[in-house]
């Protein structure tokens, strides 16, 4: 096993056997499961389930005919590319290709639905270029095949399509070999020689997943827990790497560093332990599945000691193969402070699932988040054409984390909050007024009886019909279509100093315009038909669709509004930024835009009889179960691996605390 170097994790005498763990730390205990942990597991298991998060059988075989498929597909293309190149029929029928997958199908962890993420390697003389003719055009030309387009100025080139009805995304590396065999393995950090860094970072997807299901103890424990953290972390709006909360490959790695430090352990008590470390984690001590090793390329390697940005990093999560990175570079104060709040929830929710006095469907409650802030800012991009607002719409996003970095050096201001997705509309305006309004996100209400929540059509041909049907419908009619794609941050603002009356303002106009100003330095951007446009509403002013059918919350009786926080100006009450928006004076320390206070909470009740609750002096209320027999070195290794100060212990017995 890679890892460490031999330890007694139970701490007791010599004669304990000596073994080898996984991690670059011992783990917290060895010990298995207890029945009642087994039988969480279990209610787990069936909790996923009927979540539908697991893939019928008929779809998993689908899965394995399309891979057949495109196998075969993409040694046919290196073929025909050797032919281009001039190699003679015998060295271009033997020059192979092949296929790897990565991401959630490689780790195993997909649902229905999702999508594969498929690397194409091939042998030194196919050039990237063909992949972006040869091998697309091969695409287009099956009748498997939908939805091809191609993106080589990607930072990692990508061909998306559905084959069959399955998403695929392609990506393209090229090794230095002349032939490319189905026994290829892509561990050895030799094949990285001689590369480009396209091909490096097209590699990495697959040479990370590898590498993170060698280092796991249990593949089958890892999989259980990392389905039920996808799950929570989706529900919970905490699932989204480019607007600075962890994606998919990080909520892996955290998952199996917790099954690394409890190798034998079922996979509901992991979840557990993992929402209890998270919680406590002594950021920004890095999360390591093994220790970082250097390699044979001229490249950067996460090093804080070396590097100065490296040291910013607030949440480091560390890939585990070579050239090893910060997976996690985009997380931010704000998006740190709310995934530590939604552990804490999840800790304490878990803690009453082990004891029966909740169920796994609590955990997956869906978010709180447009009925958890007074203030909302709105970040609307908007454009007349759906295949330049798919790429428009990814560009402001794609800047979004900047805006909320801004945000936070706002002096009143306490947390910036994203959230995770924009809501796409498409509106039919009749006049230039109408353009505008929508534009602005002020949207009079006979436009809005002609909008629609609609998502944009994806990249390629399906957004180009989308725009012919448009324009066809517009010549006919003389009307305007418009798309918006609408973006959220809730914005959670100081309570109100103690003996202070009178307005207060909240003036954001500096990382308003800052923000907006870089957006438009997008080179292909164009003032005539991109809009962007930012707004500061109250929650009573959020559009019914950010709801998504649930009810809309109600406004407390009690928060009378003072006449300086009337909202003027028709329906639409827009607030403009950087005008010095006014409290409404009903802010105080139980503000319901302030984070969730961390409250003392009781030790929970024992499942399994004695247990010792690990707890920190400054966080005591997220107890780790522990052995009594083993205290001292599962407290020591939970500091070693944490990072933290030696946690308090306080042990309970027979359910009381002493």
């Amino acid at each position: 096993m890679n890892g460490g170097p031999n330890v007694n994790p139970n701490g007791s005498g010599g004669a304990q056997q000596q073994i080898k763990y996984l991690g670059v730390t011992p783990p917290i205990a060895i010990n298995g499961p207890t029945k009642r942990e087994l039988e969480i597991t279990e209610t787990l298991q069936a909790e996923l389930e009927r979540q539908k998060v697991f893939e019928s059988e008929a779809e998993a075989k689908l899965r394995e005919v399309v891979l057949g498929k495109i196998d075969a597909l993409v040694k046919d293309f290196v073929y025909r590319a050797s032919i281009k190149h001039g190699l003679s029929e015998g060295i271009a029928r033997s020059s192979g290709g092949k296929i790897f997958t990565f991401g959630s199908y490689r780790l195993g962890v997909h649902g229905p639905g999702s999508d594969i993420d498929t690397l194409c390697v091939v042998p030194k003389h196919v050039q990237r270029e063909d992949f972006f003719t040869i091998f697309e055009t091969m695409l287009k030309a099956r009748e498997e095949a939908t939805e091809v387009a191609g993106v080589p100025e990607a930072f990692v080139p990508v061909i998306k399509t559905k084959f069959m009805g399955i998403s695929i995304d392609f990506l393209f590396a090229r090794l230095a070999l002349p032939r490319i065999d189905d026994s290829l393995e892509l561990a050895d950090d030799n094949l990285l020689k001689n590369l480009d860094e396209r091909d490096v970072r097209s590699l990495g997807g697959s040479r990370v997943t590898d590498e993170i299901l060698r280092l796991v103890p249990d593949v089958n424990v890892f999989r259980l827990a990392l389905r039920c953290i996808k799950l929570w972390a989706g529900r919970r709006a905490i699932y989204s790497n480019v607007l600075g909360f962890l994606g998919g490959v990080a909520w892996a790695m955290l998952v199996a560093r917790i099954c690394q430090l409890y190798p034998n352990e079922a996979a509901g008590a992991i979840v557990s332990r993992f929402f209890i470390i998270m919680y406590q984690w002594n950021w920004p001590q890095p999360v390591l599945l093994k220790n970082i090793e250097e390699g044979p390329l001229q490249v950067r390697v996460w090093n804080p000691k070396l590097y100065p940005s490296d040291r910013l990093h607030r949440m480091p999560i560390i890939t585990p193969a070579y050239p090893s990175m910060c997976s996690t570079h985009n997380v931010t104060q704000s998006t740190q402070m709310i995934m530590t709040q939604e552990f804490k929830r999840a800790a304490e929710v878990v803690d009453r699932i082990i004891i029966g006095r909740a169920e796994w469907s609590e955990l997956f409650a869906k978010h709180d988040f447009f009925y958890k802030y007074k203030y909302y800012l709105q970040v609307i991009a908007s454009s007349g054409s759906a295949d330049l607002q798919l790429k428009w719409s990814g560009t402001v996003e794609s800047k979004l984390r900047q805006l909320i970095m801004k945000l936070e050096l706002v002096p009143t201001l306490m947390c910036a909050h994203p959230f995770v997705k924009g809501f796409d509309q498409v509106s039919e305006c009749w006049d230039d007024n109408e353009v505008r309004r929508v534009a602005t996100g002020d949207i009079p209400e006979e436009v809005a009886n002609r909008t629609k929540l609609s998502e944009l059509p994806k990249e390629g041909e399906a957004a180009k019909e989308a725009d012919e049907a448009a324009k066809e419908q517009e010549q006919k009619e003389g009307r305007r279509t418009i798309w918006t794609t609408t973006f959220y941050i809730g914005l959670c603002v100081e309570p109100r100093p103690a003996n202070t009356t009178g307005p207060r303002k909240l003036d954001i106009s500096y990382p308003a315009n800052e923000f907006t100003q870089k957006v438009k330095q997008w080179e292909q951007h164009d003032e005539a038909s991109m809009g962007i446009v930012l707004r500061h509403i109250k929650c009573s002013q959020l559009p019914a669709y950010v709801f998504e059918g649930d009810v809309r919350p109600q406004k407390a009786s009690t928060n009378k509004r003072s006449k300086s926080g009337k909202v003027k100006n028709g329906a639409s009450g827009a607030v403009p930024v950087g005008a010095g928006t006014a409290s409404n004076g009903t802010n105080t320390d139980n503000s319901p835009d302030l984070p969730a206070k961390k409250r003392r909470s009781d030790l929970p009740e024992s499942a399994a009889g004695t247990v010792v609750g690990v707890v920190t002096a400054d966080q005591p209320d997220a107890p780790l179960p522990i052995q009594p027999g083993s205290a001292a070195t599962e407290v020591e290794n939970f500091r070693l691996a944490t990072g933290g100060a030696i946690p308090a212990a306080t042990t309970a017995v027979n359910g009381q605390a002493r």
